[in-house]
């Protein structure tokens, strides 16, 4: 099972949350263990939130980056790239189901070269396997 850390915008955690639904679902074949932040953590210390984060990433394999129309605006989002790149993690972006056709990616994506990928499911497993 590979351990994934969901980077998103705040704003769309109940679109993370019907993903993170569908692979408790036994006839849904893609397995994997979150290590993205569920609950906010409690500080407006930066550099705290910062090194709570790092932690998650670096436990995990990959980096799925969940894509919405304003994904791209967020500091977080582009600074959990940014260091997932720096670290050597493998960093997926992918749209949510029913995404618009054209999507701007985050910076940090965008300097290192990364595509993005309709929803796809079949596609995202094959990543993970």
């Amino acid at each position: 099972m590979k351990r994934l850390f969901l980077s998103f915008k705040v704003e769309d955690k109940k679109r993370v949350d019907g993903l993170r639904l569908l692979a408790a679902n036994p006839k849904f074949s893609i397995e994997f263990y979150d290590e993205s932040v569920r609950v906010p953590i409690e500080s407006s210390n930066s550099d705290y939130i910062k090194r709570k984060i790092q932690e998650k990433i670096s436990r995990a394999g990959v980096v799925l980056c969940l894509l919405s129309e304003d994904t791209h605006t967020s500091n977080w989002v582009n600074w959990e790239l940014e260091h997932s790149f720096k670290t050597g993690k493998k960093v997926l972006c992918m749209s949510f189901p029913n995404g618009p056709e054209l999507l701007t990616l985050p910076p940090a994506a965008v300097k290192n070269g990364i595509g993005w990928y309709r929803w796809d499911l079949e596609w995202l497993e094959r990543q993970l396997a």
